[in-house]
């Protein structure tokens, strides 16, 4: 269905360039629909966020209208520059013409679909709408599923590349590649089709430890039944371990491993750890009862209400898959949660992995999420920890692609 769309849609302008525009007006039209388009990525979440600020009912929808707003008014204002500057129609003779239009449109409705794409996933829909691209009891984000020439992967695609060269973010190295490493799949797996799941929090939800935060699993570890974790091959089991905020339990109290991802960049690589391309890996499970592996589908839903934990958080340590020439950067809960992360322990300082829901321990050797230093993400606000220390976190994704600083854990 959504490919017939695209096809009407490209047809459509083909037509509509061929009997009432030109080839010049085609090209035009591409370019400052390109244009708009890595405005509205650039832009369009922190537009979102002042919305939300002002009308707390539009937050499910805010960030597609905002895309489709600043996209509209950005294409909008450069039509009308070059209709100022362009008078007179520019004819490139009649086989030209006849020839270059109906491509332009097809280029054009490309384009406009890409666009459409991204804004449906974005909205509060259904997970099979604009179309079912993973399965909905098991989804496999190694295979997902495209529309004709994935136009929706193609528009955020660019903007990723470019993100990464000149037009990253001015104060710190970052680009849309690696806080966005696999846009899409973000967006459409981060809508499970269990409707009592929400798809943002209103407040940031995550803690990360300052240091041993991130490890490799014992070789001792098993999944329930006894046996050693399988992984494919050439990637290692690492763990994350990870504090849910009891006071944003609202909106986070349910979740699917589907919204909890890791992003990860390239080993030793040179430079901001927050420039370049990443790549995404999503949950295997989690430390279970008995400190064993707990193996989930990306599809089920984890509840944490009536989870034990210590003082105002939930502790979770959380397996992944990593390849094993690149080591773990951001993690990313749901659309607006994003915390950066220590660099792996060492064999030393390797904490022992905790079961769902009991009380991280506490040592003076190792510095867990403790919790003196929370990261906040989802509000451009420094926050306490529960420490009471002041620091600065990512905020949220839209912010930090325009260049919010971050400090380091």
């Amino acid at each position: 269905m959504v490919s017939l769309i695209m096809l009407a849609i490209m047809a459509g302008c083909a037509v509509g360039l061929y009997l009432k525009g030109t080839l010049a007006q085609g090209i035009v039209m591409i370019f400052n629909a390109l244009v708009a388009g890595l405005v509205a990525f650039g832009f369009f979440e922190v537009a979102a966020r002042y919305l939300i600020h002002y009308s707390p009912g539009m937050a499910p929808w805010a960030p597609m209208a905002c895309f489709l707003l600043v996209l509209v008014l950005v294409f909008a204002i450069l039509m009308a520059v070059e209709m100022q500057i362009a008078k007179e129609k520019v004819d490139l003779g009649t086989l030209p013409e006849r020839i270059g239009r109906p491509l332009a449109g097809v280029v054009l409705g490309y384009i406009a679909t890409g666009y459409l794409l991204v804004a449906a996933a974005l909205a509060p829909l259904p997970s099979e709408y604009p179309y079912p691209r993973f399965e909905a009891r098991n989804p496999n984000p190694a295979s997902p599923k495209k529309p004709l020439l994935s136009p929706d992967g193609f528009v955020s695609g660019l903007f990723a590349t470019i993100s990464r060269g000149s037009f990253s973010a001015i104060r710190t190295p970052q680009s849309f590649a690696l806080l966005h490493a696999g846009y899409v799949d973000q967006l459409h797996l981060n809508r499970p089709s269990a409707k009592d799941v929400p798809l943002m929090t209103s407040t940031p939800a995550l803690d990360v430890p300052r240091k041993a935060g991130v490890w490799n699993a014992p070789a001792g570890l098993r999944d329930a039944n006894g046996r050693p974790p399988s992984v494919p091959a050439g990637t290692s089991l690492m763990l994350v371990r990870v504090d849910f905020r009891k006071g944003a339990l609202r909106d986070s109290a349910r979740f699917t491993l589907s919204q909890m991802r890791l992003v990860c960049g390239p080993r030793g690589g040179a430079g901001q750890s927050l420039a370049g391309k990443g790549q995404p890996v999503y949950p295997l499970g989690y430390i279970g009862p008995g400190g064993h592996l707990e193996t989930k589908s990306l599809s089920e839903v984890i509840a944490l209400e009536g989870t034990q934990g210590e003082g105002d958080a939930i502790t979770m340590d959380l397996a992944f898959a990593v390849p094993t020439n690149l080591v773990p950067v951001l993690l990313e809960f749901k659309r607006n949660n994003v915390v950066q992360l220590s660099a792996p322990a060492s064999a030393e300082d390797t904490p022992q992995p905790v079961p769902f829901g009991s009380p991280a321990p506490r040592s003076d050797s190792a510095v867990g999420a403790d919790a003196n230093a929370p990261q906040p993400a989802a509000t451009p606000r420094p926050t306490k920890g529960r420490g009471g220390k002041k620091k600065k976190g990512l905020s949220d994704i839209g912010k930090s692609v325009v260049g919010d600083q971050m400090e380091d854990n």
